[in-house]
Protein backbone atom coordinates (compact mmCIF):
# COMPACT_ATOMS: atom_id res chain seq x y z
CA UNK A 1 0.00 0.00 0.00
CA UNK A 2 1.57 3.26 -1.06
CA UNK A 3 1.42 6.24 1.40
CA UNK A 4 -1.55 8.28 -0.89
CA UNK A 5 -3.85 5.43 -0.89
CA UNK A 6 -3.26 4.61 2.80
CA UNK A 7 -4.92 8.56 3.38
CA UNK A 8 -8.58 8.64 3.75
CA UNK A 9 -11.14 8.11 0.41
CA UNK A 10 -11.72 11.84 -0.81
CA UNK A 11 -15.13 11.88 -2.65
CA UNK A 12 -15.22 14.06 -5.68
CA UNK A 13 -18.19 16.23 -3.51
CA UNK A 14 -19.97 15.95 0.16
CA UNK A 15 -22.93 18.21 1.32
CA UNK A 16 -22.27 20.25 4.39
CA UNK A 17 -25.02 19.83 7.36
CA UNK A 18 -24.14 21.40 10.50
CA UNK A 19 -25.41 20.97 13.94
CA UNK A 20 -28.03 23.56 13.66
CA UNK A 21 -29.44 22.12 9.69
CA UNK A 22 -29.66 18.61 11.99
CA UNK A 23 -31.36 20.11 14.90
CA UNK A 24 -34.12 21.98 12.73
CA UNK A 25 -35.16 18.76 10.51
CA UNK A 26 -35.35 17.37 13.87
CA UNK A 27 -37.77 19.75 14.94
CA UNK A 28 -39.90 19.39 11.48
CA UNK A 29 -40.23 15.98 11.80
CA UNK A 30 -41.39 15.88 15.56
CA UNK A 31 -44.22 18.86 14.28
CA UNK A 32 -46.19 16.83 11.86
CA UNK A 33 -45.84 19.00 9.47
CA UNK A 34 -43.66 17.09 7.29
CA UNK A 35 -44.60 17.57 3.79
CA UNK A 36 -45.12 21.15 1.80
CA UNK A 37 -46.57 23.27 4.56
CA UNK A 38 -45.18 26.35 6.94
CA UNK A 39 -41.55 25.81 5.95
CA UNK A 40 -42.22 25.61 1.96
CA UNK A 41 -43.79 28.93 2.36
CA UNK A 42 -40.36 30.39 4.29
CA UNK A 43 -37.83 28.80 2.38
CA UNK A 44 -39.48 30.26 -0.84
CA UNK A 45 -40.31 33.89 0.46
CA UNK A 46 -36.48 34.09 1.24
CA UNK A 47 -35.03 32.59 -2.13
CA UNK A 48 -37.89 35.52 -3.42
CA UNK A 49 -35.47 38.01 -1.37
CA UNK A 50 -32.51 36.64 -2.55
CA UNK A 51 -33.63 37.09 -6.03
CA UNK A 52 -34.38 40.70 -5.61
CA UNK A 53 -38.23 39.98 -4.99
CA UNK A 54 -39.07 38.03 -7.84
CA UNK A 55 -41.19 35.04 -7.75
CA UNK A 56 -39.97 31.54 -7.04
CA UNK A 57 -41.72 28.07 -6.45
CA UNK A 58 -39.88 24.87 -5.31
CA UNK A 59 -39.85 21.44 -6.13
CA UNK A 60 -39.10 18.45 -5.86
CA UNK A 61 -36.32 18.12 -7.71
CA UNK A 62 -34.46 20.09 -10.72
CA UNK A 63 -35.40 17.96 -13.32
CA UNK A 64 -39.46 19.19 -12.58
CA UNK A 65 -38.57 22.87 -12.27
CA UNK A 66 -37.16 22.41 -16.02
CA UNK A 67 -39.93 20.63 -17.23
CA UNK A 68 -42.55 23.04 -15.40
CA UNK A 69 -40.54 26.01 -17.08
CA UNK A 70 -41.32 24.47 -20.05
CA UNK A 71 -45.14 24.16 -19.81
CA UNK A 72 -45.26 27.40 -17.95
CA UNK A 73 -43.50 28.74 -21.64
CA UNK A 74 -46.47 27.16 -23.62
CA UNK A 75 -43.86 24.70 -25.36
CA UNK A 76 -44.97 21.19 -26.48
CA UNK A 77 -45.38 19.24 -29.51
CA UNK A 78 -44.05 20.49 -32.64
CA UNK A 79 -41.91 22.92 -31.08
CA UNK A 80 -37.93 22.90 -30.89
CA UNK A 81 -36.00 23.88 -28.27
CA UNK A 82 -32.23 24.73 -28.67
CA UNK A 83 -29.79 23.54 -25.79
CA UNK A 84 -26.37 21.92 -25.36
CA UNK A 85 -24.99 18.20 -25.72
CA UNK A 86 -22.76 18.88 -22.81
CA UNK A 87 -24.87 18.61 -19.81
CA UNK A 88 -27.16 15.94 -17.50
CA UNK A 89 -29.32 14.06 -19.85
CA UNK A 90 -32.29 15.54 -17.83
CA UNK A 91 -31.69 18.97 -19.75
CA UNK A 92 -33.04 17.39 -22.92
CA UNK A 93 -35.07 15.06 -21.55
CA UNK A 94 -37.23 17.05 -20.48
CA UNK A 95 -38.14 18.65 -23.63
CA UNK A 96 -38.98 15.68 -25.35
CA UNK A 97 -40.90 15.13 -22.34
CA UNK A 98 -43.05 17.74 -22.92
CA UNK A 99 -43.34 16.65 -27.05
CA UNK A 100 -40.52 19.50 -28.20
CA UNK A 101 -37.48 18.51 -29.68
CA UNK A 102 -34.17 19.46 -28.71
CA UNK A 103 -31.66 20.97 -31.22
CA UNK A 104 -28.05 20.61 -30.26
CA UNK A 105 -25.70 23.47 -30.88
CA UNK A 106 -21.89 22.69 -30.04
CA UNK A 107 -19.79 24.37 -27.26
CA UNK A 108 -17.33 26.79 -26.90
CA UNK A 109 -14.29 24.94 -26.17
CA UNK A 110 -12.39 26.95 -23.59
CA UNK A 111 -15.66 28.24 -21.80
CA UNK A 112 -17.51 24.17 -22.25
CA UNK A 113 -20.73 26.30 -22.32
CA UNK A 114 -23.20 26.48 -25.52
CA UNK A 115 -21.73 28.49 -28.14
CA UNK A 116 -24.08 31.62 -28.44
CA UNK A 117 -22.11 32.34 -31.81
CA UNK A 118 -23.93 29.21 -33.40
CA UNK A 119 -27.47 29.78 -32.11
CA UNK A 120 -28.50 32.00 -34.82
CA UNK A 121 -27.64 29.50 -37.65
CA UNK A 122 -30.11 26.85 -36.62
CA UNK A 123 -33.25 28.75 -35.44
CA UNK A 124 -36.29 28.27 -37.43
CA UNK A 125 -39.82 28.73 -37.55
CA UNK A 126 -40.67 25.98 -34.74
CA UNK A 127 -38.15 27.47 -32.68
CA UNK A 128 -39.55 28.45 -29.46
CA UNK A 129 -36.99 28.83 -26.63
CA UNK A 130 -33.23 28.74 -25.52
CA UNK A 131 -32.07 26.27 -22.98
CA UNK A 132 -28.53 27.27 -21.87
CA UNK A 133 -26.73 25.14 -19.23
CA UNK A 134 -24.07 27.00 -17.13
CA UNK A 135 -21.58 24.21 -16.45
CA UNK A 136 -20.02 24.06 -13.31
CA UNK A 137 -21.65 26.91 -12.54
CA UNK A 138 -20.00 29.59 -15.34
CA UNK A 139 -22.78 31.24 -17.41
CA UNK A 140 -22.81 32.56 -20.68
CA UNK A 141 -22.37 35.76 -21.95
CA UNK A 142 -26.15 37.02 -20.81
CA UNK A 143 -26.13 40.24 -22.54
CA UNK A 144 -25.64 37.98 -25.61
CA UNK A 145 -28.01 35.23 -25.15
CA UNK A 146 -31.16 37.85 -23.90
CA UNK A 147 -29.94 39.88 -27.18
CA UNK A 148 -30.21 36.61 -29.23
CA UNK A 149 -33.61 36.04 -27.77
CA UNK A 150 -35.06 39.22 -27.84
CA UNK A 151 -34.58 39.60 -31.99
CA UNK A 152 -35.77 36.10 -32.85
CA UNK A 153 -38.67 36.37 -29.92
CA UNK A 154 -37.83 33.47 -28.27
CA UNK A 155 -38.23 32.78 -24.56
CA UNK A 156 -35.46 31.84 -22.45
CA UNK A 157 -35.03 28.85 -19.76
CA UNK A 158 -32.29 29.12 -17.93
CA UNK A 159 -30.61 25.48 -17.08
CA UNK A 160 -28.71 27.05 -13.92
CA UNK A 161 -29.03 23.71 -12.43
CA UNK A 162 -25.12 24.55 -11.07
CA UNK A 163 -25.01 28.13 -10.87
CA UNK A 164 -26.84 28.56 -7.67
CA UNK A 165 -24.40 31.61 -6.18
CA UNK A 166 -23.31 32.29 -9.68
CA UNK A 167 -22.99 36.07 -10.83
CA UNK A 168 -22.92 38.42 -14.14
CA UNK A 169 -21.56 41.82 -13.74
CA UNK A 170 -22.63 41.82 -10.22
CA UNK A 171 -26.24 40.64 -10.46
CA UNK A 172 -27.20 36.95 -9.05
CA UNK A 173 -28.00 34.43 -11.69
CA UNK A 174 -31.76 34.44 -11.11
CA UNK A 175 -32.05 37.83 -10.53
CA UNK A 176 -32.13 38.78 -14.02
CA UNK A 177 -33.75 36.96 -17.00
CA UNK A 178 -36.60 34.83 -18.06
CA UNK A 179 -37.49 31.59 -16.41
CA UNK A 180 -34.49 30.57 -14.49
CA UNK A 181 -34.58 26.67 -12.68
CA UNK A 182 -32.16 25.77 -10.19
CA UNK A 183 -30.75 22.19 -8.64
CA UNK A 184 -31.03 21.81 -5.22
CA UNK A 185 -29.56 17.86 -5.74
CA UNK A 186 -26.93 16.64 -2.96
CA UNK A 187 -24.25 17.63 -5.05
CA UNK A 188 -25.31 21.28 -5.31
CA UNK A 189 -23.40 24.36 -3.63
CA UNK A 190 -26.72 24.66 -1.87
CA UNK A 191 -28.29 21.17 -1.32
CA UNK A 192 -31.84 20.15 0.28
CA UNK A 193 -30.59 16.73 -0.52
CA UNK A 194 -33.29 16.36 -3.24
CA UNK A 195 -35.06 19.55 -4.78
CA UNK A 196 -35.14 22.59 -6.71
CA UNK A 197 -36.25 26.22 -7.47
CA UNK A 198 -37.91 28.25 -10.60
CA UNK A 199 -37.47 31.69 -10.76
CA UNK A 200 -40.54 33.03 -12.39
CA UNK A 201 -41.23 36.58 -13.85
CA UNK A 202 -45.01 37.45 -12.24
CA UNK A 203 -47.74 35.61 -10.18
CA UNK A 204 -49.47 34.67 -12.95
CA UNK A 205 -46.43 32.33 -14.14
CA UNK A 206 -46.41 31.65 -10.31
CA UNK A 207 -49.90 30.34 -9.96
CA UNK A 208 -49.49 28.25 -13.17
CA UNK A 209 -46.27 26.71 -11.77
CA UNK A 210 -48.28 26.04 -8.60
CA UNK A 211 -50.82 23.73 -10.51
CA UNK A 212 -48.32 21.90 -12.43
CA UNK A 213 -46.47 21.23 -9.25
CA UNK A 214 -49.89 19.30 -7.74
CA UNK A 215 -51.47 17.55 -9.84
CA UNK A 216 -53.16 20.90 -11.95
CA UNK A 217 -55.27 21.95 -8.53
CA UNK A 218 -56.65 24.98 -7.52
CA UNK A 219 -58.71 25.42 -3.56
CA UNK A 220 -61.13 27.62 -3.07
CA UNK A 221 -62.82 27.76 0.58
CA UNK A 222 -62.75 25.20 2.53
CA UNK A 223 -64.02 22.22 0.06
CA UNK A 224 -63.72 23.63 -3.68
CA UNK A 225 -61.48 21.96 -5.48
CA UNK A 226 -60.82 22.02 -9.34
CA UNK A 227 -58.57 20.73 -11.68
CA UNK A 228 -57.68 22.80 -14.82
CA UNK A 229 -54.62 21.48 -16.09
CA UNK A 230 -52.66 18.19 -16.36
CA UNK A 231 -49.93 18.54 -13.47
CA UNK A 232 -48.01 15.50 -11.72
CA UNK A 233 -46.71 15.59 -8.12
CA UNK A 234 -43.44 17.77 -7.76
CA UNK A 235 -44.01 19.48 -4.93
CA UNK A 236 -40.82 19.71 -1.90
CA UNK A 237 -41.45 18.64 1.47
CA UNK A 238 -41.28 21.01 4.56
CA UNK A 239 -38.18 18.64 5.46
CA UNK A 240 -36.31 19.82 2.63
CA UNK A 241 -37.00 23.43 2.84
CA UNK A 242 -35.53 23.50 6.43
CA UNK A 243 -32.34 22.11 5.43
CA UNK A 244 -32.61 24.82 2.43
CA UNK A 245 -32.92 27.18 4.88
CA UNK A 246 -30.03 26.77 6.59
CA UNK A 247 -27.92 25.96 3.30
CA UNK A 248 -28.91 29.63 2.55
CA UNK A 249 -27.49 31.33 5.66
CA UNK A 250 -24.39 29.28 5.12
CA UNK A 251 -23.86 29.83 1.29
CA UNK A 252 -21.41 33.32 1.79
CA UNK A 253 -19.45 30.55 3.78
CA UNK A 254 -19.43 27.71 1.78
CA UNK A 255 -18.96 29.92 -1.58
CA UNK A 256 -15.71 31.64 -0.72
CA UNK A 257 -14.16 28.13 0.70
CA UNK A 258 -14.95 26.72 -2.89
CA UNK A 259 -13.39 30.06 -4.78
CA UNK A 260 -10.24 29.16 -2.37
CA UNK A 261 -9.68 25.71 -3.25
CA UNK A 262 -10.00 26.82 -6.78
CA UNK A 263 -7.43 28.92 -6.64
CA UNK A 264 -5.21 26.59 -4.74
CA UNK A 265 -6.07 24.08 -8.09
CA UNK A 266 -4.23 26.57 -10.47
CA UNK A 267 -1.66 26.99 -8.69
CA UNK A 268 -1.05 23.53 -7.67
CA UNK A 269 -1.35 21.87 -10.78
CA UNK A 270 0.49 24.27 -12.68
CA UNK A 271 3.62 23.96 -10.01
CA UNK A 272 3.33 20.35 -10.25
CA UNK A 273 3.37 20.33 -13.92
CA UNK A 274 6.26 22.81 -14.00
CA UNK A 275 7.71 20.19 -10.79
CA UNK A 276 7.57 17.56 -13.26
CA UNK A 277 8.59 18.99 -16.58
CA UNK A 278 5.45 18.79 -18.16
CA UNK A 279 4.55 22.30 -19.49
CA UNK A 280 3.83 20.57 -22.59
CA UNK A 281 1.19 18.56 -21.52
CA UNK A 282 -2.28 19.36 -23.09
CA UNK A 283 -3.88 19.36 -19.74
CA UNK A 284 -6.89 21.76 -20.08
CA UNK A 285 -7.93 23.56 -17.09
CA UNK A 286 -11.07 25.32 -16.76
CA UNK A 287 -12.06 28.72 -16.97
CA UNK A 288 -10.07 31.06 -14.40
CA UNK A 289 -13.23 33.38 -13.68
CA UNK A 290 -13.18 34.10 -9.99
CA UNK A 291 -16.14 37.14 -10.96
CA UNK A 292 -19.01 35.28 -12.31
CA UNK A 293 -18.72 31.39 -11.30
CA UNK A 294 -19.68 29.59 -8.05
CA UNK A 295 -17.30 27.46 -8.62
CA UNK A 296 -19.69 24.04 -8.72
CA UNK A 297 -17.03 21.97 -9.94
CA UNK A 298 -13.36 21.99 -11.06
CA UNK A 299 -13.12 20.28 -14.09
CA UNK A 300 -10.12 19.18 -16.54
CA UNK A 301 -9.48 18.19 -19.66
CA UNK A 302 -7.29 15.36 -20.01
CA UNK A 303 -4.49 15.30 -22.66
CA UNK A 304 -5.86 12.13 -24.02
CA UNK A 305 -4.38 12.19 -27.05
CA UNK A 306 -1.07 12.33 -25.31
CA UNK A 307 -1.82 9.14 -23.18
CA UNK A 308 -1.90 5.10 -23.19
CA UNK A 309 -4.49 4.86 -21.58
CA UNK A 310 -8.25 6.20 -21.33
CA UNK A 311 -10.33 8.18 -18.86
CA UNK A 312 -11.60 5.62 -16.76
CA UNK A 313 -7.94 3.81 -16.58
CA UNK A 314 -7.43 7.19 -15.26
CA UNK A 315 -10.42 7.21 -12.59
CA UNK A 316 -9.36 4.15 -11.49
CA UNK A 317 -5.65 4.88 -10.72
CA UNK A 318 -6.90 8.04 -9.06
CA UNK A 319 -9.88 5.77 -6.83
CA UNK A 320 -6.73 3.57 -5.65
CA UNK A 321 -4.93 6.29 -4.52
CA UNK A 322 -8.36 7.41 -2.26
CA UNK A 323 -9.34 10.17 -5.07
CA UNK A 324 -12.97 9.92 -6.48
CA UNK A 325 -13.51 11.73 -9.82
CA UNK A 326 -16.60 12.41 -11.78
CA UNK A 327 -17.48 12.99 -15.70
CA UNK A 328 -19.95 15.75 -15.89
CA UNK A 329 -21.10 15.01 -18.85
CA UNK A 330 -20.95 12.34 -21.72
CA UNK A 331 -22.06 13.89 -24.92
CA UNK A 332 -25.72 13.09 -24.47
CA UNK A 333 -26.57 12.35 -28.42
CA UNK A 334 -23.75 9.40 -27.85
CA UNK A 335 -26.81 8.18 -25.59
CA UNK A 336 -28.63 5.32 -27.40
CA UNK A 337 -32.19 6.95 -27.11
CA UNK A 338 -30.52 9.72 -29.16
CA UNK A 339 -28.91 7.85 -31.65
CA UNK A 340 -32.01 6.50 -31.80
CA UNK A 341 -33.54 9.61 -32.44
CA UNK A 342 -31.08 10.44 -35.33
CA UNK A 343 -28.77 12.59 -33.57
CA UNK A 344 -25.10 12.45 -34.38
CA UNK A 345 -22.08 13.21 -31.75
CA UNK A 346 -20.15 14.08 -35.40
CA UNK A 347 -22.02 17.15 -35.80
CA UNK A 348 -20.64 18.71 -32.40
CA UNK A 349 -16.98 18.10 -32.86
CA UNK A 350 -16.04 19.97 -29.64
CA UNK A 351 -18.51 18.48 -27.62
CA UNK A 352 -17.88 15.15 -28.89
CA UNK A 353 -14.03 15.46 -27.62
CA UNK A 354 -14.99 17.15 -24.43
CA UNK A 355 -17.39 14.50 -23.31
CA UNK A 356 -14.74 11.72 -23.73
CA UNK A 357 -12.36 13.77 -21.92
CA UNK A 358 -13.66 15.53 -19.14
CA UNK A 359 -12.87 14.84 -15.69
CA UNK A 360 -14.42 16.12 -12.21
CA UNK A 361 -11.81 16.76 -9.82
CA UNK A 362 -13.39 16.99 -5.80
CA UNK A 363 -14.58 20.19 -4.93
CA UNK A 364 -16.43 20.96 -1.44
CA UNK A 365 -16.37 23.08 1.11
CA UNK A 366 -15.50 20.48 3.66
CA UNK A 367 -11.79 19.62 1.91
CA UNK A 368 -8.49 20.69 3.47
CA UNK A 369 -6.33 22.63 2.11
CA UNK A 370 -3.80 19.38 2.04
CA UNK A 371 -6.12 17.84 -0.16
CA UNK A 372 -5.49 19.70 -3.53
CA UNK A 373 -2.09 19.36 -2.96
CA UNK A 374 -2.70 15.68 -3.02
CA UNK A 375 -4.98 15.41 -5.49
CA UNK A 376 -2.81 17.32 -8.17
CA UNK A 377 0.66 15.10 -7.49
CA UNK A 378 -1.82 11.98 -7.86
CA UNK A 379 -2.79 13.08 -11.05
CA UNK A 380 -0.01 14.43 -12.53
CA UNK A 381 1.84 11.85 -11.52
CA UNK A 382 -0.47 9.22 -13.08
CA UNK A 383 -0.48 11.16 -16.20
CA UNK A 384 3.37 11.22 -16.70
CA UNK A 385 3.21 7.35 -16.11
CA UNK A 386 1.58 6.97 -19.57
CA UNK A 387 2.81 9.08 -21.69
CA UNK A 388 2.85 7.45 -25.22
CA UNK A 389 6.61 6.94 -26.10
Amino acid sequence: MTKESALPFIPFTRPSFDQATIDAVAEVLRSGWVTSGPKLAEFETALSEYFGGRPVRCFANGTATMKIALQVAGIGPGDEVITTPISWVATSNVILSVGATPVFVDIDPITRNIDLNKVANVITPKTRAIMPVYLAGLPVNMDHLYALAKEHGLRVIEDAAQAFGSQWHGQKIGSIGDLVSFSFQANKNLSTVEGGCLVLNNLEEAKLAEKFRLQGLTRQGMDGMDVEVLGGKDNLTDVNAVIGLHQLKQLPAFQARRSALAKQYFDVIRNELKAANLEHLKLELPVEDFTHSNWHMFQVLLPLDQLNIDRAQVMTELKDLGIGTGVHYPIITGFTLYQKLGYQTSSTPNAQRIGQSILTLPLFPGMADEDIGRIARSLIGILKNHLKK
